[in-house]
């Protein structure tokens, strides 16, 4: 553990995301740790400062971080250590580590689910890992990797069940672009940003079938209301701000930009691709395809119904053509 007052930080994983909260975290001057796989990015970042694959345009000022290939040395004299890799990958991520994680702040920026064993990235820390409920946290919002990799100012949630250790992340990462209030709902955030990677799908879907703005707003007012009831249901707290930026921002930001791979996955679908030529397009891992067979199951558990995710996981899952399942689902829309 680092003994001094500085808390150290480390990033576990090297695409768009990751490489936006290492400008945040360089940018407040603190000391970063990086886990970074690819040789190639490892030189580039040596070199030239530069993620040569991911956001190449973001300059990280190497004064503050240094990249290393083997994650127990990344972990081993961090406090903090921020997940930043895609979900479906997470795994293989952490195969190799054997420095133990339980005495270490654990945050998830991974804003999916864990394919197969349909865990939320906490729950999968806290079953697998042993980290303490009150030692893990989330950082969660409407964040662009390319916005905050440009520094424009972006508002985020630090959640977790310990308000000190929220804190304490809130400390490394905040600052006058990087905004970051701080919340309790630790699973209430995390199955919003899971569900919202579904219902940007859904958009792009629209998108693709040449639907208009008239629609699409229907669609995300649906969107919306369907997230509310899940939420509410499968997570219960004693009071939870839907409309917040956790919640309605994120949804919002990835349903209506043209940045959102989940968007552009649908979109894809929308215009006649497969779902696999779809995937094959994508140059960054869509989580929405993961996470609507997760929601599908939940849903379908709990008996809550959520016609516009399942409308989705047709389309991905179960060879409904795009026309025709929004074709259907039109007919309930209000």
């Amino acid at each position: 553990m680092n003994t001094n007052n500085s808390p150290r930080c480390a990033v576990l994983g090297y695409g768009s995301w990751a490489t936006a909260i290492v400008k945040t975290l360089t940018v407040n001057h603190r000391h970063v740790d990086w886990l970074v796989l690819n040789e190639d990015i490892r030189d580039s970042l040596a070199t030239r400062c530069r993620n040569s694959k991911y956001l190449p345009w973001c300059y990280i000022n190497n004064e503050y971080f240094t990249v290393s290939a083997d994650i127990n040395e990344v972990v081993r004299d961090a406090d903090i250590v921020i997940l930043a890799m895609p979900s479906a990958f997470m795994k293989k991520f952490l195969e190799p580590l054997t420095e133990s994680l339980k005495d270490k702040i654990v945050v998830s920026a991974v804003k999916g689910i864990i394919p197969g064993d349909y865990l939320t990235i906490v729950e999968h820390m806290n079953r697998y890992y042993d980290v303490p409920m009150d030692r893990l946290a989330v950082v969660t919002g409407p964040s662009h990797a390319e916005e905050v990799g440009q520094c424009q100012l972006s508002y985020l949630t630090v959640a977790s069940e310990n308000i000190d250790t929220a804190e304490q992340v809130r400390q490394v990462l905040a600052n006058e672009f990087f905004r970051c209030s701080l919340s309790t709902d630790v699973l209430g955030v995390e199955a919003a940003a899971i569900m919202k990677n579904v219902y940007a799908v859904a958009v792009g879907i629209a998108v693709g079938l040449r639907y208009g703005d008239n629609f699409l707003a229907v669609l995300i007012a649906g969107c919306a209301a369907e997230m509310k009831r899940f939420i509410d249901e499968a997570v219960v707290v004693d009071s939870r701000d839907i409309n917040s930026a956790a919640y309605m921002g994120d949804l919002l930001v990835t349903c209506y930009s043209p940045l959102s791979r989940n968007r552009r996955l649908g979109t894809l679908m929308g215009k006649g691709c497969s779902v696999k030529s779809a995937l094959n397009e994508m140059t960054m891992i869509a989580e929405g395809y993961y996470a609507a067979e997760c929601i599908r199951l939940s849903s379908m558990r709990r008996n809550i119904e959520m016609p516009i995710a399942d409308m989705v996981w047709s389309v991905l899952y179960n060879n409904v053509s795009a026309r025709e399942a929004m074709n259907s689902l039109i007919q309930i829309l209000k």
